[in-house]
Protein backbone atom coordinates (compact mmCIF):
# COMPACT_ATOMS: atom_id res chain seq x y z
CA UNK A 1 0.00 0.00 0.00
CA UNK A 2 2.84 2.55 1.05
CA UNK A 3 6.71 1.98 -0.05
CA UNK A 4 9.72 4.15 0.92
CA UNK A 5 12.14 3.54 -1.25
CA UNK A 6 15.71 5.22 0.00
CA UNK A 7 13.00 8.52 1.32
CA UNK A 8 14.88 10.71 3.11
CA UNK A 9 14.80 14.17 4.66
CA UNK A 10 16.66 17.03 5.40
CA UNK A 11 16.22 20.78 6.65
CA UNK A 12 18.39 23.36 5.46
CA UNK A 13 19.51 25.77 8.90
CA UNK A 14 21.78 28.58 8.97
CA UNK A 15 22.99 27.63 5.01
CA UNK A 16 23.91 23.77 6.17
CA UNK A 17 21.50 20.54 5.33
CA UNK A 18 20.42 18.97 8.97
CA UNK A 19 19.01 15.31 8.13
CA UNK A 20 16.24 14.27 9.66
CA UNK A 21 15.65 11.21 8.26
CA UNK A 22 18.11 9.01 7.13
CA UNK A 23 17.23 6.73 3.74
CA UNK A 24 14.35 4.58 4.44
CA UNK A 25 13.42 1.19 2.42
CA UNK A 26 10.16 -0.11 3.84
CA UNK A 27 6.76 -1.51 2.87
CA UNK A 28 3.46 -0.88 4.58
CA UNK A 29 0.77 -3.89 3.75
CA UNK A 30 -2.45 -2.96 2.61
CA UNK A 31 -4.73 -3.32 5.71
CA UNK A 32 -2.65 -3.34 8.19
CA UNK A 33 -1.97 -1.49 11.28
CA UNK A 34 1.61 -0.19 11.11
CA UNK A 35 3.19 1.35 14.00
CA UNK A 36 6.64 3.91 13.91
CA UNK A 37 7.82 4.55 17.14
CA UNK A 38 11.07 6.77 18.65
CA UNK A 39 11.89 9.10 20.99
CA UNK A 40 11.26 12.64 20.39
CA UNK A 41 13.73 13.92 17.44
CA UNK A 42 14.09 10.60 15.90
CA UNK A 43 12.47 11.08 13.04
CA UNK A 44 8.82 9.42 13.08
CA UNK A 45 6.91 12.60 12.30
CA UNK A 46 8.74 13.68 9.45
CA UNK A 47 8.45 9.93 7.95
CA UNK A 48 4.44 10.42 8.50
CA UNK A 49 3.96 13.42 6.61
CA UNK A 50 5.79 11.80 3.96
CA UNK A 51 3.35 9.83 3.07
CA UNK A 52 0.65 12.87 2.25
CA UNK A 53 3.42 14.98 1.36
CA UNK A 54 2.94 17.68 3.67
CA UNK A 55 6.98 17.16 3.57
CA UNK A 56 8.97 16.58 0.60
CA UNK A 57 11.69 14.05 0.20
CA UNK A 58 14.97 15.67 -0.43
CA UNK A 59 15.71 12.23 -2.17
CA UNK A 60 14.44 9.12 -2.77
CA UNK A 61 10.58 8.16 -3.88
CA UNK A 62 7.50 7.13 -1.96
CA UNK A 63 5.14 5.32 -3.44
CA UNK A 64 1.13 4.86 -2.86
CA UNK A 65 -0.39 1.62 -4.43
CA UNK A 66 2.76 0.71 -6.68
CA UNK A 67 2.56 4.78 -7.99
CA UNK A 68 5.50 7.32 -7.71
CA UNK A 69 4.09 9.97 -5.76
CA UNK A 70 6.61 11.92 -4.45
CA UNK A 71 6.54 15.23 -7.15
CA UNK A 72 2.55 15.09 -6.78
CA UNK A 73 1.41 18.56 -7.31
CA UNK A 74 -2.02 20.42 -7.93
CA UNK A 75 -5.22 18.13 -8.99
CA UNK A 76 -2.79 14.83 -8.29
CA UNK A 77 -1.75 16.08 -5.07
CA UNK A 78 -5.58 17.13 -3.69
CA UNK A 79 -6.57 13.86 -4.95
CA UNK A 80 -4.04 11.66 -3.13
CA UNK A 81 -4.61 13.73 -0.18
CA UNK A 82 -8.18 13.39 -0.10
CA UNK A 83 -7.60 9.47 0.12
CA UNK A 84 -5.18 10.12 3.24
CA UNK A 85 -7.13 10.65 6.67
CA UNK A 86 -5.02 11.82 9.37
CA UNK A 87 -5.23 12.37 13.14
CA UNK A 88 -3.65 14.84 14.66
CA UNK A 89 -2.32 14.95 18.41
CA UNK A 90 -3.79 18.16 19.40
CA UNK A 91 -7.23 17.12 17.72
CA UNK A 92 -7.09 20.70 15.72
CA UNK A 93 -10.77 21.12 15.67
CA UNK A 94 -12.56 24.55 14.47
CA UNK A 95 -13.62 26.06 17.85
CA UNK A 96 -16.54 28.11 16.23
CA UNK A 97 -17.83 24.80 14.65
CA UNK A 98 -20.14 21.80 15.97
CA UNK A 99 -19.16 18.47 16.07
CA UNK A 100 -21.17 18.16 12.87
CA UNK A 101 -20.04 20.99 10.85
CA UNK A 102 -16.19 19.95 12.41
CA UNK A 103 -16.85 16.22 10.39
CA UNK A 104 -18.95 17.87 7.23
CA UNK A 105 -15.77 20.19 7.02
CA UNK A 106 -13.47 18.25 4.38
CA UNK A 107 -16.49 16.91 2.60
CA UNK A 108 -17.79 20.29 1.60
CA UNK A 109 -14.12 21.27 0.81
CA UNK A 110 -13.98 18.54 -1.79
CA UNK A 111 -16.94 19.48 -2.93
CA UNK A 112 -19.30 17.27 -5.72
CA UNK A 113 -22.05 16.25 -2.63
CA UNK A 114 -25.03 17.71 -1.75
CA UNK A 115 -26.30 19.05 1.58
CA UNK A 116 -28.50 16.25 2.28
CA UNK A 117 -25.27 13.73 1.24
CA UNK A 118 -23.13 15.33 3.35
CA UNK A 119 -25.54 15.03 6.25
CA UNK A 120 -26.28 11.96 5.84
CA UNK A 121 -22.54 10.87 5.66
CA UNK A 122 -21.71 12.65 8.93
CA UNK A 123 -24.51 10.77 10.85
CA UNK A 124 -22.75 7.74 9.62
CA UNK A 125 -19.77 8.62 10.82
CA UNK A 126 -20.81 9.43 14.49
CA UNK A 127 -22.82 6.50 14.75
CA UNK A 128 -19.51 4.72 13.86
CA UNK A 129 -17.34 7.05 16.87
CA UNK A 130 -19.70 6.60 19.03
CA UNK A 131 -21.24 10.61 19.26
CA UNK A 132 -24.11 11.04 17.68
CA UNK A 133 -25.80 12.60 20.98
CA UNK A 134 -23.34 15.64 20.07
CA UNK A 135 -23.57 16.43 16.92
CA UNK A 136 -24.70 19.61 17.62
CA UNK A 137 -22.55 20.75 20.31
CA UNK A 138 -19.01 22.74 20.18
CA UNK A 139 -15.62 21.25 20.64
CA UNK A 140 -14.85 23.22 24.20
CA UNK A 141 -18.10 20.75 25.22
CA UNK A 142 -16.47 17.34 24.74
CA UNK A 143 -13.69 16.07 26.76
CA UNK A 144 -10.08 15.06 25.36
CA UNK A 145 -11.14 11.53 23.97
CA UNK A 146 -14.60 13.13 22.42
CA UNK A 147 -12.46 15.81 20.60
CA UNK A 148 -10.71 12.71 19.69
CA UNK A 149 -13.84 10.67 18.56
CA UNK A 150 -14.05 13.84 15.92
CA UNK A 151 -11.22 14.09 14.33
CA UNK A 152 -11.30 10.46 13.98
CA UNK A 153 -14.52 10.90 11.91
CA UNK A 154 -13.33 14.17 10.54
CA UNK A 155 -10.25 12.19 9.02
CA UNK A 156 -12.73 9.21 7.84
CA UNK A 157 -15.15 11.66 6.06
CA UNK A 158 -13.96 11.19 2.87
CA UNK A 159 -13.69 7.35 2.84
CA UNK A 160 -9.84 7.08 2.51
CA UNK A 161 -8.45 4.27 2.12
CA UNK A 162 -4.77 5.11 4.46
CA UNK A 163 -5.23 6.51 8.04
CA UNK A 164 -2.21 8.27 9.70
CA UNK A 165 -2.54 9.12 13.59
CA UNK A 166 -0.14 11.62 14.59
CA UNK A 167 0.47 10.89 18.18
CA UNK A 168 -3.06 10.83 18.33
CA UNK A 169 -3.68 9.35 22.07
CA UNK A 170 -0.47 11.51 23.34
CA UNK A 171 -2.71 14.26 25.25
CA UNK A 172 -5.32 11.25 26.59
CA UNK A 173 -5.25 9.66 29.65
CA UNK A 174 -4.77 6.17 30.06
CA UNK A 175 -8.45 4.76 30.17
CA UNK A 176 -8.91 7.28 27.21
CA UNK A 177 -6.21 5.64 25.45
CA UNK A 178 -7.59 2.53 25.28
CA UNK A 179 -10.92 3.60 24.45
CA UNK A 180 -9.38 5.12 21.52
CA UNK A 181 -6.96 2.73 21.05
CA UNK A 182 -9.92 -0.10 20.79
CA UNK A 183 -11.80 2.19 18.04
CA UNK A 184 -9.51 2.45 15.56
CA UNK A 185 -8.67 -1.35 16.03
CA UNK A 186 -12.33 -1.70 15.00
CA UNK A 187 -12.26 0.84 12.21
CA UNK A 188 -9.30 -0.86 11.05
CA UNK A 189 -10.85 -4.11 10.73
CA UNK A 190 -14.53 -2.95 9.37
CA UNK A 191 -13.12 -1.10 6.47
CA UNK A 192 -9.86 -2.44 6.33
CA UNK A 193 -8.11 0.73 5.79
CA UNK A 194 -4.54 0.90 5.93
CA UNK A 195 -2.93 2.74 9.28
CA UNK A 196 -0.03 3.67 10.34
CA UNK A 197 0.40 5.45 13.62
CA UNK A 198 3.63 6.96 15.49
CA UNK A 199 3.97 6.97 19.15
CA UNK A 200 6.61 7.13 21.58
CA UNK A 201 4.90 4.75 23.77
CA UNK A 202 5.60 1.13 22.98
CA UNK A 203 2.28 0.30 25.11
CA UNK A 204 0.36 2.00 22.07
CA UNK A 205 2.15 -0.32 19.82
CA UNK A 206 1.38 -3.29 21.80
CA UNK A 207 -2.19 -2.57 21.91
CA UNK A 208 -3.03 -2.25 18.49
CA UNK A 209 -0.29 -2.63 16.07
CA UNK A 210 0.76 -5.71 13.46
CA UNK A 211 3.88 -4.49 12.46
CA UNK A 212 6.58 -1.51 14.15
CA UNK A 213 9.33 0.41 12.74
CA UNK A 214 11.67 1.62 15.62
CA UNK A 215 13.22 5.06 14.91
CA UNK A 216 16.71 6.20 16.64
CA UNK A 217 18.37 9.37 15.37
CA UNK A 218 16.38 9.12 11.92
CA UNK A 219 17.14 6.20 11.01
CA UNK A 220 15.14 2.86 10.99
CA UNK A 221 16.84 0.13 13.68
CA UNK A 222 14.66 -2.21 13.52
CA UNK A 223 11.29 -3.68 11.57
CA UNK A 224 9.07 -6.99 12.00
CA UNK A 225 5.90 -8.20 13.56
CA UNK A 226 5.32 -6.65 16.62
CA UNK A 227 4.97 -10.02 18.94
CA UNK A 228 8.99 -10.77 17.45
CA UNK A 229 9.90 -7.36 17.67
CA UNK A 230 8.15 -6.88 21.78
CA UNK A 231 9.50 -10.00 23.04
CA UNK A 232 12.81 -10.40 20.90
CA UNK A 233 14.30 -7.03 20.80
CA UNK A 234 17.29 -6.74 18.81
CA UNK A 235 18.22 -2.99 19.17
CA UNK A 236 19.08 -1.09 22.11
CA UNK A 237 16.66 1.75 21.61
CA UNK A 238 13.64 -1.30 21.39
CA UNK A 239 14.93 -2.92 24.26
CA UNK A 240 14.89 0.29 26.35
CA UNK A 241 10.95 1.12 24.90
CA UNK A 242 10.02 -2.70 25.72
CA UNK A 243 11.44 -1.86 29.19
CA UNK A 244 9.77 1.54 29.78
CA UNK A 245 6.54 -0.86 28.64
CA UNK A 246 6.90 -3.30 31.23
CA UNK A 247 7.56 -0.55 33.79
CA UNK A 248 11.47 -1.42 34.89
CA UNK A 249 14.81 -0.15 34.09
CA UNK A 250 16.09 -0.87 30.85
CA UNK A 251 19.08 -3.01 32.36
CA UNK A 252 18.99 -6.73 32.44
CA UNK A 253 17.37 -8.03 36.11
CA UNK A 254 20.27 -9.06 38.80
CA UNK A 255 19.14 -12.01 41.11
CA UNK A 256 21.93 -12.49 43.73
CA UNK A 257 21.71 -15.63 45.69
CA UNK A 258 20.08 -17.86 43.56
CA UNK A 259 21.34 -21.15 42.28
CA UNK A 260 20.66 -22.52 38.88
CA UNK A 261 20.64 -21.01 35.38
CA UNK A 262 18.53 -18.60 34.71
CA UNK A 263 16.26 -18.34 31.36
CA UNK A 264 13.78 -16.14 30.12
CA UNK A 265 10.91 -18.48 28.33
CA UNK A 266 8.36 -16.46 25.94
CA UNK A 267 5.14 -18.09 25.68
CA UNK A 268 2.77 -17.29 22.32
CA UNK A 269 -1.06 -18.10 21.67
CA UNK A 270 -2.56 -21.32 23.34
CA UNK A 271 1.20 -22.41 24.58
CA UNK A 272 0.63 -18.88 27.41
CA UNK A 273 -2.04 -20.73 28.94
CA UNK A 274 -1.24 -24.42 28.78
CA UNK A 275 0.43 -26.03 32.01
CA UNK A 276 3.92 -26.81 30.71
CA UNK A 277 6.04 -26.23 33.78
CA UNK A 278 3.79 -28.56 35.71
CA UNK A 279 3.89 -31.32 32.93
CA UNK A 280 7.84 -30.51 32.36
CA UNK A 281 8.36 -30.42 35.90
CA UNK A 282 6.94 -34.01 36.47
CA UNK A 283 8.11 -35.67 33.70
CA UNK A 284 12.31 -34.69 34.35
CA UNK A 285 11.85 -33.84 37.83
CA UNK A 286 13.91 -30.96 37.45
CA UNK A 287 13.27 -27.51 40.21
CA UNK A 288 12.90 -24.21 39.04
CA UNK A 289 12.14 -20.73 40.92
CA UNK A 290 9.65 -17.76 38.82
CA UNK A 291 11.44 -14.75 39.58
CA UNK A 292 9.52 -12.38 37.34
CA UNK A 293 7.02 -12.63 34.86
CA UNK A 294 4.26 -10.82 32.78
CA UNK A 295 1.26 -12.68 30.65
CA UNK A 296 -0.99 -9.98 28.65
CA UNK A 297 -1.62 -9.56 24.96
CA UNK A 298 -0.23 -8.40 21.71
CA UNK A 299 -3.11 -6.86 19.99
CA UNK A 300 -5.08 -9.99 20.08
CA UNK A 301 -2.64 -12.39 20.60
CA UNK A 302 -2.30 -13.83 24.56
CA UNK A 303 1.59 -13.90 25.33
CA UNK A 304 4.16 -14.20 28.54
CA UNK A 305 7.21 -14.07 29.68
CA UNK A 306 8.74 -15.69 32.64
CA UNK A 307 12.37 -15.54 33.94
CA UNK A 308 13.21 -18.70 36.05
CA UNK A 309 16.09 -19.78 37.30
CA UNK A 310 16.43 -23.90 36.93
CA UNK A 311 18.32 -26.61 37.96
CA UNK A 312 18.05 -30.67 37.93
CA UNK A 313 20.23 -33.57 36.03
CA UNK A 314 17.85 -33.55 33.12
CA UNK A 315 17.62 -29.84 32.88
CA UNK A 316 18.61 -30.75 28.77
CA UNK A 317 15.63 -32.12 28.53
CA UNK A 318 13.47 -30.23 30.46
CA UNK A 319 14.38 -27.21 27.81
CA UNK A 320 14.24 -29.42 24.61
CA UNK A 321 10.56 -30.46 26.24
CA UNK A 322 9.62 -26.57 26.20
CA UNK A 323 11.17 -25.84 22.97
CA UNK A 324 8.90 -28.78 21.66
CA UNK A 325 5.89 -26.94 22.84
CA UNK A 326 6.84 -23.71 20.54
CA UNK A 327 8.07 -21.67 23.55
CA UNK A 328 11.39 -19.49 23.07
CA UNK A 329 13.79 -19.93 25.29
CA UNK A 330 16.62 -17.48 25.96
CA UNK A 331 19.37 -17.88 28.61
CA UNK A 332 19.87 -14.97 31.10
CA UNK A 333 23.70 -14.15 31.82
CA UNK A 334 24.05 -13.21 35.58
Amino acid sequence: MIRFAAASKSYRVEGALVPALEPVDLTIERGEVFGIIGHSGAGKSTMLRLINLLEQPTAGQVFIEDRDVTHAEGADLRRLRAGIGMIFQHFNLLSSRTVADNVAFPLRLHGGMSDAEIAARVDELLSLVGLTAHARKFPAQLSGGQKQRVGIARALASKPSILLCDEATSALDPQTTASVLELLADINRRLNLTVVLITHEMDVIRRVCDRVAVLDAGRVVEVGDVADVFLHPQHPTTRRFVAEADHREGRSPEFPGVDGRLFRLSFRGDATYSPLLSRVVRDTGIEYNLLSGRVDRIKDTPYGQLTLAMNGERLEDALAQIRAAGVDIEEVAR
